[in-house]
Protein backbone atom coordinates (compact mmCIF):
# COMPACT_ATOMS: atom_id res chain seq x y z
CA UNK A 1 0.00 0.00 0.00
CA UNK A 2 1.27 3.78 -0.59
CA UNK A 3 3.45 4.41 1.65
CA UNK A 4 3.32 0.75 3.30
CA UNK A 5 0.80 2.30 5.34
CA UNK A 6 -0.74 -1.24 5.72
CA UNK A 7 2.41 -1.77 7.54
CA UNK A 8 2.59 1.14 10.37
CA UNK A 9 0.65 0.19 13.87
CA UNK A 10 -3.40 0.37 13.11
CA UNK A 11 -4.18 2.21 16.44
CA UNK A 12 -1.47 5.02 15.61
CA UNK A 13 -2.66 8.12 14.06
CA UNK A 14 -1.73 9.26 10.69
CA UNK A 15 -3.71 12.51 11.30
CA UNK A 16 -5.20 14.91 13.63
CA UNK A 17 -6.96 18.32 12.87
CA UNK A 18 -7.68 21.29 14.54
CA UNK A 19 -11.49 20.82 14.49
CA UNK A 20 -11.28 17.56 15.99
CA UNK A 21 -10.81 15.11 13.48
CA UNK A 22 -8.69 11.88 14.32
CA UNK A 23 -7.00 9.19 11.64
CA UNK A 24 -5.46 5.97 12.62
CA UNK A 25 -3.30 4.17 10.14
CA UNK A 26 -5.54 1.24 10.50
CA UNK A 27 -8.85 3.27 9.45
CA UNK A 28 -6.73 4.47 6.20
CA UNK A 29 -6.25 0.74 5.46
CA UNK A 30 -10.02 0.26 5.86
CA UNK A 31 -10.94 3.50 3.91
CA UNK A 32 -9.11 2.40 1.41
CA UNK A 33 -10.53 -1.74 0.95
CA UNK A 34 -13.85 0.12 1.11
CA UNK A 35 -13.34 2.58 -1.50
CA UNK A 36 -11.50 -0.31 -3.62
CA UNK A 37 -15.55 -2.15 -3.91
CA UNK A 38 -16.79 0.97 -4.49
CA UNK A 39 -15.28 3.03 -6.68
CA UNK A 40 -14.03 1.48 -10.19
CA UNK A 41 -9.95 2.05 -10.90
CA UNK A 42 -9.04 5.06 -13.56
CA UNK A 43 -11.47 6.99 -12.60
CA UNK A 44 -10.95 11.48 -12.47
CA UNK A 45 -11.66 12.90 -9.42
CA UNK A 46 -12.31 16.05 -8.00
CA UNK A 47 -10.61 16.87 -4.79
CA UNK A 48 -12.05 20.12 -3.10
CA UNK A 49 -9.24 19.95 -0.60
CA UNK A 50 -9.22 20.93 3.24
CA UNK A 51 -6.69 20.28 5.99
CA UNK A 52 -9.11 18.13 7.61
CA UNK A 53 -8.63 14.17 8.22
CA UNK A 54 -11.45 13.56 5.67
CA UNK A 55 -10.09 15.53 2.91
CA UNK A 56 -6.30 13.59 3.28
CA UNK A 57 -7.89 10.35 3.57
CA UNK A 58 -10.10 10.48 0.22
CA UNK A 59 -6.38 11.40 -1.12
CA UNK A 60 -4.81 8.47 -0.11
CA UNK A 61 -7.42 5.89 -0.49
CA UNK A 62 -8.22 7.44 -3.90
CA UNK A 63 -4.44 7.40 -4.78
CA UNK A 64 -4.26 4.15 -3.96
CA UNK A 65 -6.76 2.99 -5.66
CA UNK A 66 -5.17 3.80 -9.02
CA UNK A 67 -7.98 6.80 -9.39
CA UNK A 68 -6.36 9.71 -10.85
CA UNK A 69 -6.86 13.05 -8.34
CA UNK A 70 -7.13 16.74 -8.60
CA UNK A 71 -6.24 18.50 -5.98
CA UNK A 72 -8.22 21.98 -5.68
CA UNK A 73 -8.50 24.44 -2.77
CA UNK A 74 -12.28 23.66 -1.44
CA UNK A 75 -12.71 27.46 -1.18
CA UNK A 76 -11.86 27.70 -5.03
CA UNK A 77 -13.94 30.65 -6.86
CA UNK A 78 -16.98 28.72 -8.20
CA UNK A 79 -16.32 30.05 -11.54
CA UNK A 80 -12.70 28.68 -11.59
CA UNK A 81 -14.41 25.35 -10.48
CA UNK A 82 -16.47 25.12 -12.92
CA UNK A 83 -14.40 26.05 -16.16
CA UNK A 84 -11.82 23.55 -15.03
CA UNK A 85 -14.85 20.92 -14.91
CA UNK A 86 -15.97 22.11 -18.44
CA UNK A 87 -11.42 21.36 -19.37
CA UNK A 88 -11.59 17.55 -18.06
CA UNK A 89 -15.50 16.10 -17.13
CA UNK A 90 -14.19 14.65 -13.86
CA UNK A 91 -16.24 11.58 -13.44
CA UNK A 92 -16.28 11.68 -9.08
CA UNK A 93 -16.12 14.81 -6.70
CA UNK A 94 -14.43 13.70 -3.02
CA UNK A 95 -15.58 16.88 -1.52
CA UNK A 96 -16.59 18.40 1.86
CA UNK A 97 -20.47 17.15 3.33
CA UNK A 98 -21.06 20.85 3.46
CA UNK A 99 -20.79 21.57 -0.50
CA UNK A 100 -22.75 19.06 -1.57
CA UNK A 101 -26.07 20.99 -1.40
CA UNK A 102 -24.26 23.28 -3.84
CA UNK A 103 -23.58 20.26 -7.08
CA UNK A 104 -26.66 18.49 -6.94
CA UNK A 105 -24.50 14.84 -7.09
CA UNK A 106 -25.21 11.50 -6.22
CA UNK A 107 -23.55 10.47 -3.06
CA UNK A 108 -21.67 7.25 -3.27
CA UNK A 109 -19.98 7.12 0.47
CA UNK A 110 -19.49 9.55 3.57
CA UNK A 111 -16.42 9.37 5.61
CA UNK A 112 -15.38 11.52 8.07
CA UNK A 113 -17.04 14.68 7.08
CA UNK A 114 -16.32 14.06 3.50
CA UNK A 115 -18.58 12.25 0.27
CA UNK A 116 -17.59 10.89 -2.88
CA UNK A 117 -20.23 11.92 -5.18
CA UNK A 118 -20.54 11.10 -8.46
CA UNK A 119 -21.00 13.91 -11.45
CA UNK A 120 -22.57 11.50 -14.14
CA UNK A 121 -19.82 11.97 -16.55
CA UNK A 122 -17.29 9.35 -18.11
CA UNK A 123 -14.17 9.30 -16.57
CA UNK A 124 -11.98 10.41 -19.66
CA UNK A 125 -9.11 8.50 -21.24
CA UNK A 126 -5.64 8.91 -19.21
CA UNK A 127 -2.11 7.87 -19.85
CA UNK A 128 -2.08 4.37 -17.30
CA UNK A 129 0.90 6.30 -15.81
CA UNK A 130 -1.12 8.96 -14.94
CA UNK A 131 -1.46 9.23 -11.32
CA UNK A 132 -2.30 12.92 -9.80
CA UNK A 133 -2.44 16.57 -11.35
CA UNK A 134 -2.07 19.46 -9.67
CA UNK A 135 -2.41 23.03 -10.70
CA UNK A 136 0.64 24.92 -11.89
CA UNK A 137 -1.20 28.38 -10.32
CA UNK A 138 -1.95 27.55 -7.20
CA UNK A 139 -4.60 30.07 -6.71
CA UNK A 140 -6.47 30.81 -10.24
CA UNK A 141 -8.05 28.02 -11.61
CA UNK A 142 -5.86 27.82 -14.85
CA UNK A 143 -6.39 25.33 -16.80
CA UNK A 144 -3.03 24.61 -17.14
CA UNK A 145 -1.84 21.23 -14.34
CA UNK A 146 0.97 19.39 -13.96
CA UNK A 147 0.93 15.69 -14.73
CA UNK A 148 2.45 13.34 -12.17
CA UNK A 149 3.26 9.51 -12.95
CA UNK A 150 3.63 6.77 -10.45
CA UNK A 151 6.31 6.68 -8.42
CA UNK A 152 6.84 10.76 -8.33
CA UNK A 153 4.92 11.25 -4.75
CA UNK A 154 6.65 7.59 -2.95
CA UNK A 155 9.90 8.61 -4.38
CA UNK A 156 10.07 12.66 -3.35
CA UNK A 157 8.12 11.38 0.51
CA UNK A 158 10.99 8.64 0.78
CA UNK A 159 13.56 10.58 0.04
CA UNK A 160 12.33 13.96 1.89
CA UNK A 161 11.72 11.95 4.89
CA UNK A 162 15.50 10.79 4.41
CA UNK A 163 16.83 14.53 4.24
CA UNK A 164 14.63 15.64 7.12
CA UNK A 165 15.66 12.45 9.28
CA UNK A 166 12.14 11.87 9.98
CA UNK A 167 11.01 8.75 12.63
CA UNK A 168 7.51 7.74 13.25
CA UNK A 169 8.08 9.64 16.60
CA UNK A 170 7.50 13.19 14.84
CA UNK A 171 4.39 15.02 15.05
CA UNK A 172 4.50 17.60 11.42
CA UNK A 173 2.49 20.92 12.07
CA UNK A 174 0.67 21.22 8.49
CA UNK A 175 -0.78 24.39 7.90
CA UNK A 176 0.42 24.80 4.42
CA UNK A 177 -2.59 23.75 2.78
CA UNK A 178 -2.57 19.93 0.84
CA UNK A 179 -3.36 21.06 -2.63
CA UNK A 180 -0.50 23.48 -2.60
CA UNK A 181 2.56 21.04 -3.76
CA UNK A 182 4.57 21.69 -0.30
CA UNK A 183 1.99 20.97 1.70
CA UNK A 184 1.24 17.37 0.12
CA UNK A 185 4.85 16.48 0.30
CA UNK A 186 4.80 17.39 3.73
CA UNK A 187 1.97 14.92 4.84
CA UNK A 188 3.26 12.30 2.71
CA UNK A 189 7.25 12.49 4.08
CA UNK A 190 5.75 12.13 7.13
CA UNK A 191 3.05 9.20 6.21
CA UNK A 192 5.76 7.34 4.78
CA UNK A 193 8.22 7.39 8.38
CA UNK A 194 4.66 6.42 9.63
CA UNK A 195 4.44 9.36 11.62
CA UNK A 196 1.45 11.86 12.83
CA UNK A 197 0.36 14.55 10.78
CA UNK A 198 -1.03 17.80 12.30
CA UNK A 199 -3.66 19.79 10.01
CA UNK A 200 -4.47 23.10 11.08
CA UNK A 201 -6.66 25.21 9.58
CA UNK A 202 -6.44 28.09 11.66
CA UNK A 203 -3.97 30.57 10.43
CA UNK A 204 -0.53 31.68 12.26
CA UNK A 205 -2.46 35.20 14.01
CA UNK A 206 -5.26 33.10 15.48
CA UNK A 207 -4.52 32.10 19.72
CA UNK A 208 -6.53 28.48 18.76
CA UNK A 209 -2.80 27.95 16.13
CA UNK A 210 -0.62 27.83 18.95
CA UNK A 211 -3.08 26.57 21.57
CA UNK A 212 -3.21 23.15 19.22
CA UNK A 213 0.47 22.40 18.71
CA UNK A 214 1.24 22.99 21.71
CA UNK A 215 -1.03 20.32 23.10
CA UNK A 216 -0.05 18.02 20.23
CA UNK A 217 3.41 18.91 21.35
CA UNK A 218 4.60 20.03 17.51
CA UNK A 219 8.05 18.77 16.85
CA UNK A 220 8.48 20.37 13.43
CA UNK A 221 7.10 23.53 11.29
CA UNK A 222 7.27 24.40 7.42
CA UNK A 223 6.45 27.66 6.20
CA UNK A 224 6.39 29.99 3.29
CA UNK A 225 8.34 32.90 3.64
CA UNK A 226 4.92 35.59 4.33
CA UNK A 227 4.75 32.37 7.30
CA UNK A 228 8.26 33.66 8.50
CA UNK A 229 7.64 37.05 8.38
CA UNK A 230 4.43 36.37 10.50
CA UNK A 231 6.66 34.59 13.05
CA UNK A 232 8.95 37.42 13.47
CA UNK A 233 6.39 39.88 14.10
CA UNK A 234 4.67 37.36 16.40
CA UNK A 235 8.27 37.42 18.55
CA UNK A 236 8.23 33.70 18.01
CA UNK A 237 12.19 32.94 19.33
CA UNK A 238 10.23 34.03 22.73
CA UNK A 239 7.78 31.29 22.57
CA UNK A 240 7.81 28.45 24.39
CA UNK A 241 7.38 25.06 22.29
CA UNK A 242 10.07 22.55 23.80
CA UNK A 243 9.01 20.07 21.22
CA UNK A 244 9.82 21.50 18.36
CA UNK A 245 12.92 20.72 17.33
CA UNK A 246 12.97 21.80 13.50
CA UNK A 247 12.31 24.47 11.16
CA UNK A 248 11.74 24.33 7.07
CA UNK A 249 11.37 26.92 4.45
CA UNK A 250 10.70 26.50 1.00
CA UNK A 251 7.96 28.10 -1.98
CA UNK A 252 9.92 30.88 -2.30
CA UNK A 253 12.83 32.78 -1.82
CA UNK A 254 13.39 34.07 2.12
CA UNK A 255 14.94 37.71 2.61
CA UNK A 256 18.58 37.64 4.20
CA UNK A 257 17.98 39.17 6.90
CA UNK A 258 14.67 36.72 7.82
CA UNK A 259 17.05 33.82 6.87
CA UNK A 260 20.01 34.61 9.36
CA UNK A 261 17.38 35.59 12.19
CA UNK A 262 15.81 31.88 11.94
CA UNK A 263 19.01 30.14 11.40
CA UNK A 264 20.70 31.66 14.25
CA UNK A 265 17.91 31.05 16.33
CA UNK A 266 18.05 27.77 15.42
CA UNK A 267 21.38 27.40 16.15
CA UNK A 268 21.29 28.92 19.28
CA UNK A 269 18.37 27.16 20.96
CA UNK A 270 19.94 23.48 19.85
CA UNK A 271 16.92 23.32 16.80
CA UNK A 272 17.13 22.66 13.42
CA UNK A 273 16.81 24.92 10.08
CA UNK A 274 16.28 23.70 6.52
CA UNK A 275 16.18 25.97 3.43
CA UNK A 276 14.58 24.06 0.63
CA UNK A 277 13.70 24.36 -2.94
CA UNK A 278 10.93 22.78 -5.05
CA UNK A 279 8.58 23.28 -7.72
CA UNK A 280 5.53 21.39 -8.95
CA UNK A 281 7.10 20.11 -11.42
CA UNK A 282 9.29 18.20 -9.32
CA UNK A 283 6.56 17.34 -6.96
CA UNK A 284 8.06 19.82 -4.36
CA UNK A 285 11.38 19.47 -2.80
CA UNK A 286 14.33 19.33 -5.30
CA UNK A 287 16.78 20.75 -2.66
CA UNK A 288 17.42 21.05 0.98
CA UNK A 289 20.41 23.08 2.63
CA UNK A 290 21.84 20.55 5.54
CA UNK A 291 21.26 22.91 9.07
CA UNK A 292 24.58 22.87 10.06
CA UNK A 293 25.63 24.98 6.76
CA UNK A 294 22.48 27.30 7.65
CA UNK A 295 24.32 30.16 9.27
CA UNK A 296 27.72 30.43 7.47
CA UNK A 297 25.44 29.98 3.79
CA UNK A 298 22.32 32.46 4.11
CA UNK A 299 20.22 32.46 1.32
CA UNK A 300 21.55 29.06 -0.34
CA UNK A 301 19.12 26.27 -1.50
CA UNK A 302 21.88 23.80 -0.34
CA UNK A 303 22.10 21.09 -3.30
CA UNK A 304 19.55 18.44 -4.13
CA UNK A 305 17.65 15.81 -2.19
CA UNK A 306 18.45 11.90 -2.10
CA UNK A 307 18.63 10.36 -5.73
CA UNK A 308 18.02 13.86 -7.67
CA UNK A 309 20.74 16.30 -9.61
CA UNK A 310 21.37 20.00 -9.95
CA UNK A 311 23.70 21.12 -12.47
CA UNK A 312 23.25 24.66 -14.11
CA UNK A 313 23.70 25.09 -17.85
CA UNK A 314 24.36 28.29 -20.11
CA UNK A 315 22.02 29.61 -22.63
CA UNK A 316 23.59 27.57 -25.05
CA UNK A 317 22.90 24.65 -22.79
CA UNK A 318 26.33 23.68 -22.21
CA UNK A 319 26.69 22.78 -18.62
CA UNK A 320 28.48 25.25 -15.81
CA UNK A 321 31.25 23.59 -13.96
CA UNK A 322 33.15 26.91 -12.92
CA UNK A 323 31.43 28.15 -9.31
CA UNK A 324 29.82 31.67 -8.78
CA UNK A 325 28.84 31.67 -12.46
CA UNK A 326 24.98 32.11 -13.27
CA UNK A 327 23.25 29.93 -14.91
CA UNK A 328 19.71 27.59 -15.43
CA UNK A 329 19.45 25.62 -12.59
CA UNK A 330 18.28 22.25 -14.19
CA UNK A 331 16.69 18.77 -11.74
CA UNK A 332 16.86 15.02 -12.80
CA UNK A 333 15.36 12.43 -10.00
CA UNK A 334 13.34 10.31 -9.69
CA UNK A 335 10.77 12.87 -8.63
CA UNK A 336 10.24 14.72 -11.85
CA UNK A 337 6.69 14.68 -13.38
CA UNK A 338 5.60 13.95 -17.17
CA UNK A 339 4.61 17.09 -18.21
CA UNK A 340 1.80 19.74 -18.19
CA UNK A 341 -1.72 19.13 -19.12
CA UNK A 342 -4.29 22.36 -21.09
CA UNK A 343 -6.83 19.99 -22.29
CA UNK A 344 -8.67 16.83 -21.51
CA UNK A 345 -6.66 15.34 -24.59
CA UNK A 346 -3.42 15.94 -23.23
CA UNK A 347 -4.19 13.66 -20.05
CA UNK A 348 -3.45 10.50 -22.30
CA UNK A 349 -0.06 11.95 -23.38
CA UNK A 350 3.15 10.43 -21.99
CA UNK A 351 6.69 11.16 -20.57
CA UNK A 352 7.69 14.62 -21.76
CA UNK A 353 10.33 15.73 -19.22
CA UNK A 354 11.92 12.00 -18.95
CA UNK A 355 13.38 12.87 -15.79
CA UNK A 356 14.91 16.61 -16.38
CA UNK A 357 13.25 19.77 -15.24
CA UNK A 358 14.71 22.55 -16.29
CA UNK A 359 13.13 24.98 -14.01
CA UNK A 360 13.29 28.37 -15.76
CA UNK A 361 15.33 29.80 -12.27
CA UNK A 362 18.46 31.60 -12.47
CA UNK A 363 21.14 30.29 -10.07
CA UNK A 364 24.83 30.11 -9.45
CA UNK A 365 26.65 27.60 -7.42
CA UNK A 366 29.79 28.34 -4.73
CA UNK A 367 33.09 26.42 -4.43
CA UNK A 368 31.27 23.63 -1.82
CA UNK A 369 28.43 22.78 -4.52
CA UNK A 370 25.67 24.52 -2.61
CA UNK A 371 23.11 26.43 -5.13
CA UNK A 372 22.07 29.88 -3.93
CA UNK A 373 18.43 31.19 -6.67
CA UNK A 374 19.45 34.69 -8.24
CA UNK A 375 16.77 35.18 -10.12
CA UNK A 376 13.19 33.54 -12.56
CA UNK A 377 13.14 33.49 -15.80
CA UNK A 378 8.75 32.84 -16.18
CA UNK A 379 6.56 35.12 -15.58
CA UNK A 380 4.36 33.69 -12.32
CA UNK A 381 4.96 35.25 -8.75
CA UNK A 382 5.09 33.74 -5.33
CA UNK A 383 2.51 35.16 -2.94
CA UNK A 384 2.61 33.97 0.70
CA UNK A 385 4.37 30.79 -0.99
CA UNK A 386 1.19 30.58 -3.77
CA UNK A 387 2.71 30.50 -7.46
CA UNK A 388 0.17 32.94 -8.89
CA UNK A 389 0.06 33.11 -12.85
CA UNK A 390 0.72 37.04 -14.08
CA UNK A 391 -0.66 35.74 -17.58
CA UNK A 392 -3.45 33.87 -16.15
CA UNK A 393 -4.46 37.43 -13.67
CA UNK A 394 -3.98 39.06 -17.15
CA UNK A 395 -6.71 37.01 -18.80
CA UNK A 396 -8.85 36.93 -15.74
CA UNK A 397 -8.84 40.93 -15.60
CA UNK A 398 -9.41 41.45 -19.74
CA UNK A 399 -12.53 39.46 -20.00
CA UNK A 400 -14.11 40.22 -17.26
CA UNK A 401 -13.85 44.11 -17.50
CA UNK A 402 -13.23 44.28 -21.41
CA UNK A 403 -10.12 46.41 -21.15
CA UNK A 404 -6.32 45.81 -22.07
CA UNK A 405 -4.27 45.56 -18.82
CA UNK A 406 -0.70 43.73 -17.80
CA UNK A 407 0.75 42.78 -14.21
CA UNK A 408 4.26 42.72 -13.48
CA UNK A 409 5.90 42.27 -9.59
CA UNK A 410 7.80 40.29 -7.38
CA UNK A 411 7.08 37.83 -4.53
CA UNK A 412 5.55 40.81 -2.40
CA UNK A 413 3.65 42.08 -4.36
CA UNK A 414 1.75 42.21 -8.03
CA UNK A 415 1.73 45.30 -9.56
CA UNK A 416 -1.32 45.67 -12.00
CA UNK A 417 -1.43 48.40 -15.11
CA UNK A 418 -4.96 49.25 -16.46
CA UNK A 419 -5.85 52.62 -18.67
CA UNK A 420 -9.07 53.42 -17.15
CA UNK A 421 -9.09 54.76 -13.47
CA UNK A 422 -12.34 54.34 -12.54
CA UNK A 423 -11.90 50.30 -12.29
CA UNK A 424 -8.84 50.74 -9.88
CA UNK A 425 -10.95 49.34 -7.02
CA UNK A 426 -13.01 46.98 -9.00
CA UNK A 427 -10.00 45.19 -10.46
CA UNK A 428 -8.39 44.79 -7.29
CA UNK A 429 -11.61 43.47 -5.59
CA UNK A 430 -11.94 41.00 -8.26
CA UNK A 431 -8.16 39.60 -8.72
CA UNK A 432 -8.47 39.25 -4.96
CA UNK A 433 -11.56 37.23 -4.73
CA UNK A 434 -10.06 35.08 -7.61
CA UNK A 435 -7.08 34.24 -6.13
CA UNK A 436 -8.11 34.33 -2.46
CA UNK A 437 -5.09 36.39 -1.57
CA UNK A 438 -5.43 39.92 0.35
CA UNK A 439 -5.62 43.00 -1.36
CA UNK A 440 -2.90 44.38 0.13
CA UNK A 441 -1.02 42.37 -2.33
CA UNK A 442 -1.84 44.05 -5.23
CA UNK A 443 -1.34 47.41 -6.28
CA UNK A 444 -3.28 49.07 -9.18
CA UNK A 445 -1.89 51.60 -11.85
CA UNK A 446 -3.70 53.38 -13.73
CA UNK A 447 -1.57 54.75 -17.15
CA UNK A 448 -2.46 56.25 -20.23
CA UNK A 449 -1.55 52.66 -22.44
CA UNK A 450 -0.29 49.88 -22.31
CA UNK A 451 3.55 49.53 -23.50
CA UNK A 452 3.95 47.03 -26.43
CA UNK A 453 6.41 46.04 -28.95
CA UNK A 454 6.14 46.07 -32.64
CA UNK A 455 5.10 42.57 -32.59
CA UNK A 456 2.24 43.66 -29.96
CA UNK A 457 3.50 42.03 -27.29
CA UNK A 458 3.68 43.81 -24.04
CA UNK A 459 6.81 45.39 -23.25
CA UNK A 460 6.81 44.26 -19.48
CA UNK A 461 10.40 45.51 -18.57
CA UNK A 462 9.22 49.59 -19.92
CA UNK A 463 6.26 48.75 -17.30
CA UNK A 464 8.93 47.95 -14.73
Amino acid sequence: MLFDIDKKPVSAFAAIDDSGGQLTFGELVELGQKLSTTLPKRELVFCLCENKVGSLAGFVALYENKDVCLLINAAIDRGLLDNLRETYHPSYYWMPESKIADFGFEVILNYKEYALCKTGEKAPEMHPELSLLMTTSGTTGSPKLVRHKYGNVENNAKNVAQAFGWTAEERGIIDLPMQYTMGLNVICSHLHAGATVLLVAANLMNPKYWQFIKEQKGTNFTGVPFSYEILNRLRFQKMDLPYLTTMAEGGGKLSDTLFATFANYAEEKGKRFFATFGTTETTARLAFLSPEQAVQKIGSIGKAIPEGTLYLVDENGHQINEPNTEGELIYEGPNVTMGYATSIEDLTTGDEFCGVYHTGDIAKMDEDGCFYIVGRMKRFLKLFGLRVSLDQCERIISEHFGIECACTGDDSKMKIYITKAELKDEVKKLISEKTGLISTLFEVNCIEAIPRFESGKINYKQLN
